[in-house]
């Protein structure tokens, strides 16, 4: 799948990633995906209320990408801008791309979630879900942690 690149504000991904000593991956309009090979890290902020699924699904492919090709062990995943809780997008985050990136070295997963209270529980209602819809999922393999700030997520 190809990311169609929308020329973004230099100060934008300064802010996503640059601040946080990530280089960038690529941009589009609605996410910053940066990487550091020497924490093994891979950031991915999302920029809009409202990812579409398409664009979702291209946006996590291009990040399972580069996952492939280096050595990655810990995902953030920012979600702050996001108004809308989309449970389609989720699940497959969830249950097939989780996995994919997992093969190639990705047991880390830290979240930064809207500080909302109806989406952390829609959250935790579509976890649960999930859960329950795919019991042989990788979950117990991984280390998710919910983070308030991208600082925390760089220290757990």
């Amino acid at each position: 799948m190809e990311i169609h690149q929308t020329p973004a504000q230099p100060d934008t991904i300064e802010q996503n990633l640059g601040q946080y000593g990530l280089s960038t991956y690529f941009s589009s309009r609605f996410a910053d995906v940066g990487f550091d090979n020497e924490k093994g890290v891979i950031m991915c902020v999302l920029k809009e209320a409202y990812v579409p699924i398409q664009k979702f699904k291209e946006t996590f492919a291009a990040i399972g990408k580069l996952a492939s090709q280096k050595s990655f062990n810990k995902f953030i995943f920012d979600k702050r801008s996001l108004r809308a809780f989309h449970q389609p997008s989720m699940e497959w985050y969830f249950i097939e791309w989780k996995k994919e990136v997992y093969e190639y070295g990705i047991e880390k997963h830290r979240k930064i979630l809207p500080n909302e209270a109806w989406f952390k529980k829609m959250v935790q209602i579509a976890k649960g879900q999930i859960l329950t819809d795919y019991p042989n999922n990788i979950v117990h393999l991984l280390d998710i942690q919910y983070c308030d700030s991208v600082e925390e997520a760089l220290r757990k």
